[in-house]
């Protein structure tokens, strides 16, 4: 379609489609839709949405007949023997068939009166009539001796004369996985087979030692079928999230409960090698990413994210019997040998370290970031989650501590983007995951030296300390400087605090610092008093302090120092009450009033407390976890002083401040989608599991396992719920708690010396009795599944909504239902993206070439963000 003749007449057919009069299914019209389009651009520009909703609003009939003969072309072509013959069975028709179907489908899905005429149309077994079963057909009506024949028993005769045959979405999907191993097409010719489809592993890695040969057109060609593939199972994109893992997907469901195991481990491993064998970070000239987008990122992009898409996918009525298996997933959990481990980790630490090394270059912006990172971190969550062997072999050596890291970073360079809290969260649960092994938070004791490597913003100033000390220290700035963002995930950083605590040694004074500094802020009243549920994260940091004390007491003599010099605060506890607590409030709320109005010295203490009392926070409006950053304490920022020290005194020297609330953002249209993110359908926390009570699970039941989950939870009653609406304290309730706080250990130490300047024992008083350590895990629940299956989605959707190279937008326009999409305006003019008189030139170019048939969605006015993902 190089002409703007050829362009006229695919238009003109197009516009044929939405006519009311049905086009027959053997008309010539039909053959236009494979012949007369030149690429991907020209079937994406040409048939626009407005076009495709007319037709199938206006004649689903003629649109059904256009995607039956598309379907029916493709299988056609493909089992040519001359295919892919650019003469007598061209290529460029059986991309132009993907390419079709790959536009209509999402306007397909979206419609909310379809499903019943989608399930038929490809998802019902098809009958057709055997050539014999005609034969005898017609010769028994030349004998005359039908009409002498029951009704019902010539029913029975035809019923033996049907053949069924598979569904269409089914023989689609057996095609489209066909194409990805076919000679010519989308891998080389093998000399030793004639066969066109050869299940051959496209890259070195997993399952294969010899790259094979391969060119930019079969990587392109394998994008579209992917892409298509891809496009298949997006029907969870037009579900709400509570019930997409409940409903599933018919498309996903078949591809991942295919029985071949040639067929599943030969996709498995060519897109887990294709995405872990690229190396984002070759030489290469600066800014080149400005001038053209490389291909092969496409190519490597779509192999990650369908891959994701086969692993995460959990099977639907999994109650049967016996239940089916996501093959893929069983696959991945199966992989043992260490070089293919070796090959994981190298892979996908390349492509999690290359942002770092993109932001800490000398020429800002000279290279381009991979924007598949957050999916990678997924891969890596995904095989630690279902091959245990490849979380021993993570954590037994020296990479846990350089992923976890990794997933620091990310999650602290993203806490304050509010469409990129997905990112966190999940960042969050993968610590939680590598803190359940103990020999993770034994690695975490090692010194770490390579700070410097990580960009500015995440460096701890004068760190000198163990991966442990980054750790706790990071954790706390998680929850104190993410402007309540991360407030959802309290439950799940703590737990990881939890985790580890048995096992840390030699904290210095930051790390210590810092954990005492939480426990201030938990057990403040206005954090206290602000919901039901914020007990339960004061008790899990008590019994994190607990587990120091009682198991490294002699290795922590720093840490038991700061205890010790808390001593108020934790006595505070034994006494507290509803009464006390809102005298405190209250008395903090006037001592924030009188500052504010200039009463007070402006550089006290007082007024420089974090903004925002509790006051809000205690009405029935609010049900929303308050952020730490906006806990006040006693005395404005939190110091560590002697027991006889006066608030004054404290006040008067010079404190160490926790991270101050910073400033609410400017962008309105950055706030989350959701109205509370505690209502967020995350993992639900359980309550510590004991090693022992760990080790009498199902031997076949991993603690991260996708099904059981309903199982699990009813057998820890005690799992952290959300808080209710309408909550106001009562000195009931807090009875109901406060006998039980973990204080015990505490208090007994802090019995055993007279005075916070005493010296601590040398060692653990005898009246202490350690319990065993704890694992607090997280258990997925339908609800949670969702939330998983929607960040994945959400990060497809984005990857794919910036129309260049190599993506075109599929999802575009459509009435997404899984996540939200909020138009921002775009940004103005920057060093990569300068605007002047030749800009403007270019611009009005564009404007007339589009009036021609190029997308408008190539340059749009305003830019579409993912939110809440």
């Amino acid at each position: 379609m190089g002409n703007s003749d050829s362009k006229l007449v695919f238009k003109q057919g197009i516009f044929k489609l939405s006519e009311p009069k049905a086009i027959p299914a053997d008309d010539t019209y039909w053959t236009g839709f494979w012949k007369l389009p030149e690429s991907s651009e020209d079937v994406f520009s040409l048939f626009s949405a407005a076009d495709i909703r007319r037709a199938r609003d206006h004649s689903l009939q003629n649109l059904e007949t256009l995607l039956h003969s598309l379907i029916s072309h493709l299988l056609h072509l493909i089992h040519l023997p001359a295919f892919p013959d650019v003469d007598l069975a061209p290529s460029k028709e059986a991309l132009n068939c993907v390419r079709v179907i790959t536009r209509l489908l999402p306007y397909l899905y979206e419609a909310d009166g379809l499903e019943a005429w989608e399930n038929k149309f490809f998802w019902e077994r098809r009958k057709r009539i055997t050539q014999d079963a005609a034969g005898q057909k017609a010769e028994v009506l030349f004998d005359g001796s039908t009409s002498d024949e029951p009704e019902e028993k010539d029913q029975e005769v035809e019923e033996g004369r049907v053949e069924y045959m598979k569904p269409l979405g089914e023989e689609l999907i057996d095609t489209l996985i066909d194409l990805l191993f076919f000679a010519n097409f989308t891998i080389p010719r093998i000399d030793r087979t004639r066969k066109k489809v050869t299940y051959a592993i496209w890259q070195s890695g997993v399952g294969c030692n010899t790259p094979m040969q391969s060119t930019k057109e079969m990587e392109s060609n394998r994008s579209e079928v992917l892409r298509l593939l891809l496009t298949l199972s997006s029907k969870s994109l037009y579900m709400p999230a509570h019930i997409v893992s409940v409903k599933g997907t018919k498309a996903l469901t078949y591809i991942t409960t295919c029985p071949d195991k040639q067929t599943v481990l030969s996709l498995l491993c060519s897109q887990l090698n294709t995405a872990l064998h690229y190396n984002p970070s070759p030489w290469r000239v600066p800014y080149d990413h400005v001038l053209y987008r490389d291909p092969k990122q496409v190519h490597v992009s779509y192999c990650l994210q369908f891959l994701l898409v086969l692993l995460l996918y959990p099977i639907p009525d999994a109650s049967q019997e016996p239940p089916r298996k996501n093959f893929f997933r069983h696959f991945l959990g199966r992989l043992h040998r260490p070089q293919d481990f070796e090959f994981l980790a190298d892979g996908m630490l390349r492509t999690l370290n290359q942002p770092l090394q993109a932001t800490s270059s000398y020429l800002p912006g000279s290279q381009k970031s991979v924007k598949w990172a957050p999916e990678m971190l997924m891969l890596f969550w995904e095989a630690v989650q279902c091959n245990k062997r490849f979380r021993s072999y993570i954590i037994d050596g020296e990479r846990g501590t350089e992923f976890a890291v990794l997933v620091l970073f990310y999650a602290l360079e993203n806490r304050n983007d509010a469409a990129k809290q997905g990112v966190v969260r999940m960042c969050v649960f993968i610590l939680q995951t590598l803190s359940t092994e103990p020999a993770f938070g034994k690695s975490l004791n090692r010194k770490y030296i390579g700070q410097e490597a990580l960009p500015l913003d995440v460096r701890i100033p004068d760190f000198n300390g163990t991966y442990a000390d980054y750790l706790i220290i990071s954790i706390h700035t998680l929850m104190t400087t993410s402007k309540g963002k991360v407030d959802a995930i309290y439950p799940a950083l703590l737990a990881t605090i939890n985790n580890i605590a048995p096992y840390l040694q030699r904290l210095n004074e930051q790390s210590s610092h810092k954990l005492i500094q939480l426990f201030v802020s938990m057990a403040a009243p206005s954090f206290l008093l602000a919901n039901e549920t914020n007990y339960t994260l004061l008790q899990s940091l008590l019994e994190a302090i607990n587990a120091v004390i009682e198991h490294q007491y002699s290795n922590n003599r720093i840490f038991i120092r700061m205890i010790m010099k808390a001593r108020r605060k934790f006595e505070a506890l034994r006494s507290f009450t509803l009464e006390s607590g809102q005298q405190e409030i209250e008395r903090l709320r006037q001592q924030r009033k009188a500052s504010a109005e200039g009463h007070d010295d402006p550089r006290s203490p007082a007024r420089s407390s974090r903004n925002g009392s509790f006051d809000n926070a205690r009405s029935p409006q609010s049900t929303r976890t308050p952020s730490l950053s906006n806990v006040p304490e006693e005395g404005g920022t939190f110091t560590i002083g002697d027991d006889d020290d006066t608030d004054d005194e404290d006040n008067e020297r010079e404190p160490l401040a926790t991270p101050s609330q910073s400033s609410p953002s400017n962008h309105a249209s950055q706030t989350p989608s959701r109205s509370s993110s505690v209502d967020e359908p995350l993992p639900t926390q359980l309550r510590g599991m004991s090693e022992k009570a760990r080790g009498k699970m199902p031997a076949n039941q991993s603690e991260f396992s996708r099904h059981g989950s309903s199982t699990s939870l009813s057998s820890h009653p005690a799992a952290i719920t959300s808080p209710t609406v309408g909550f106001n304290p009562s000195a009931h309730w807090i009875d109901s708690w406060l006998p039980n706080l973990p204080l015990h250990t505490i208090l007994t130490l802090l019995d055993s010396t007279p005075t916070p300047n005493s010296a601590p024992p040398d060692h653990l008083p005898p009246t202490i009795d350690p319990s065993p350590p704890r694992v607090h895990l997280f258990s997925w629940t339908p609800l949670s599944l969702g939330w998983y299956e929607s960040l994945l989605w959400g990060f497809i959707f984005a990857s794919e909504m910036v129309v260049q190279k190599g993506t075109v937008g599929v999802w575009n326009g459509t009435n997404v239902r899984l996540f939200r999409v909020e138009q921002t305006a775009a940004s103005g003019p920057s060093l990569m993206k300068p605007m002047g008189a030749v800009d403007a030139v270019g611009s009005n170019l564009v404007q007339r070439i589009g009036r021609m048939g190029v997308r408008t969605e190539a340059a749009p006015a305003r830019t579409a963000t993912v939110r809440d993902v």
